[in-house]
């Protein structure tokens, strides 16, 4: 069974960075989608990027599209939400996401989720 523990949330200024982590363990992400989730207070849980399972095709939300990229480290069975000009509306839980949905698209649910990392953007 996959198991994903995020970290990485903090207190950070509007325009700063901050940098997630996702770590998997149970079995390896090779073969599987991987997404990263943003749940705003107040708000729905929306998926503000991803990477498909194969071939591995990136998708960003216009939303952060520009400011924020995804990557992963196989090796370290890990990936990661790099987040740069960070906005207040950025503020929320974080939720890094896996799916075993095999296609060049990212799937449109997710099987495995982490706990949730908060991140807070103000001054």
């Amino acid at each position: 069974q996959l198991r994903l523990v995020e970290s990485g949330g903090a207190l950070v200024q509007p325009g700063g960075s901050l940098s997630l982590s996702c770590v998997a363990s149970g079995e390896t992400l090779d073969e599987y989608s991987i997404g990263w989730f943003h749940e705003a207070p107040g708000k729905e849980r929306v998926r503000v990027s991803c990477i498909a399972s194969s071939p591995k095709n990136t998708y960003y939300a216009d939303s952060v599209k520009g400011r924020f990229t995804i990557s992963s480290d196989n090796a370290k069975n890990t990936f990661y939400l790099h987040m740069n000009r960070l906005k207040p509306e950025d503020t929320g839980v974080y939720y890094c996401t896996a799916d075993r949905f095999q296609s060049s698209a990212c799937p449109l649910s997710y099987d495995f989720w982490g706990q949730g990392t908060q991140v807070t953007v103000s001054s």
